[in-house]
């Protein structure tokens, strides 16, 4: 995949020489000027490493833009001139890594494909069967409706239950056998 660097600004008139100010550079940090050096001399070694680790040419490009505009910002911490092209492959390595895993995090929150659709009348029949369970859920005994909803519905275990509402593990069960009772004489009683 061919990557064409940007055409960088006009060079500066002078480029620092680290003896000329070698206390005011530790104290200064990396030069703006030493930074457009850098980003003139090593642009496209950084976009063949960001190219070597992502797959589009976008994403490349925005990976090694952004390290560039992330070390400027940090630049007077980068108190060796010398160490600032290993600052920037980092944080190109580093980018790209992050970028990946928003692709993976991405593919993993697409929706699923859905299955065929069914039919109006099958839509129609499990809209009366719902509409159905829940009356019959409403007309269960309170604790009855709370156990099968947490058991069945949350899907909790019946000890998590139990816990949950604060009763023993025999009166779920029993909530539970009673409950379920309940519903399949109201579900099968006709309307």
């Amino acid at each position: 995949m061919p990557v064409i660097a940007p055409v960088p600004a006009a060079r500066p008139a002078r480029i620092p020489n680290q003896r000329d100010g070698a206390e005011d550079d530790a104290a200064a940090g990396t030069t703006v000027d030493h930074l457009t050096e850098t980003y003139r001399a090593h642009y496209r070694s950084l976009l063949g490493l960001a190219a070597l680790l992502l797959d589009d040419t976008a994403s490349c490009e925005d990976v090694v833009q952004e390290a560039f505009i992330r070390v400027h910002s940090a630049r007077k911490r980068v108190r060796e001139p010398e160490k600032t092209l290993a600052y920037l492959r980092q944080t190109v390595v580093n980018l790209s890594r992050s970028a990946l895993r928003r692709r993976i995090l991405g593919l993993k929150l697409l929706s699923k494909p859905m299955p065929d659709m069914a039919s109006a009348e099958e839509g129609a029949y499990d809209q009366l069967e719902r509409d159905s369970l829940i009356k019959a859920m409403k007309g269960l005994q309170r604790r009855q409706r709370e156990v099968l909803v947490l058991r069945y519905f949350a899907d909790m275990t019946e000890a998590q239950v139990a816990e949950t509402l604060g009763i023993s593990l025999g009166s779920v069960k029993a909530y539970g056998s009673r409950g379920i009772a309940a519903l399949r004489l109201a579900m099968e009683a006709p309307a």
